[in-house]
């Protein structure tokens, strides 16, 4: 993490318990650290056991990643980074159209029965994750199901959310796979307007379909239920420990 990404997160982090007179030990390891810790293992898709010695031991890691994720401090970075973004592109902070579209992924033997789906279409056996994102591509709602669940099920779920969320969401691209009552009940109900954007029969091959092709351009790492939305590039930053006692970390 560079000193300006961890400029712009540092004051959305909580103030651990300790320096805010709440008692408990200072902490060993400074929140910058934790965070590159992260981004690395969303960015190289390991398992929390194979974190580099580099970095804090993984179960630290974890241990402030899932406090983290528990008391919404992960989703609440997510918002803030992807309003920020929005106001350099001189947009509003909360989008007015989205697109929503679906990726089936095979899913690991250890995968349970229970959440794990075949995907006729695909000819995929795993799960399904169903992506909403704005017009820059920047991720709104995720949901995670079996591969076997239809894009239309998963949208009633998925745009009900996304539009109690963002209460100016009023139009929504999706492809043919969101075809029929759909349209009708998300205009009645919700009071967004769900165009279809087809593809042409006279072409062949790969085609550039207007707005929904934003979605394919999102990380699979950013779409996971618990990922931490951002990645990193280059070697990992080696972890020092914590001794002066300051905060936040520098």
């Amino acid at each position: 993490m560079s000193d300006a990404e961890w400029a712009a997160v540092r004051d959305l982090l909580p103030v651990p318990g300790w320096l805010a007179g709440r008692g408990g030990r200072p902490e060993g390891y400074c929140h910058r650290q934790m965070i590159d810790a992260v981004r690395y293992l969303v960015d190289n898709g390991i398992k929390w056991r194979a974190m580099p010695s580099d970095f804090p031991p993984w179960p630290r890691v974890y241990a402030f990643f899932a406090r983290w994720r528990d008391a919404g401090c992960v989703a609440e970075l997510h918002d803030r980074l992807r309003e920020a973004v929005r106001d350099t592109e001189g947009r509003d902070r909360e989008p007015s159209a989205a697109v929503i579209d679906s990726q089936s992924v095979k899913a690991d033997a250890t995968v349970a029965l229970t959440s794990r789906g075949y995907d006729a279409g695909k000819k995929i056996n795993g799960r399904k994750r169903h992506l909403l994102t704005d017009t820059l591509g920047l991720l709104l709602a995720v949901l995670v199901t079996p591969a076997s669940t239809t894009d239309r099920d998963a949208a009633r779920l998925l745009l009900p959310a996304a539009r109690g969320r963002f209460g100016r969401l009023a139009r929504v691209w999706a492809d043919g796979g969101y075809t029929g009552h759909l349209v009708d009940w998300s205009g009645t109900q919700l009071g967004v307007v769900l165009d279809i954007v087809r593809r042409s029969d006279d072409i062949r091959g790969f085609q550039v379909l207007p707005r929904r092709w934003v979605v394919d351009g999102l990380s699979p790492g950013a779409c996971a239920a618990d990922a931490w939305s951002g990645t990193t590039s280059g070697a990992p930053t080696p972890a020092k420990r914590s001794s002066c006692g300051r905060w936040p970390c520098s």
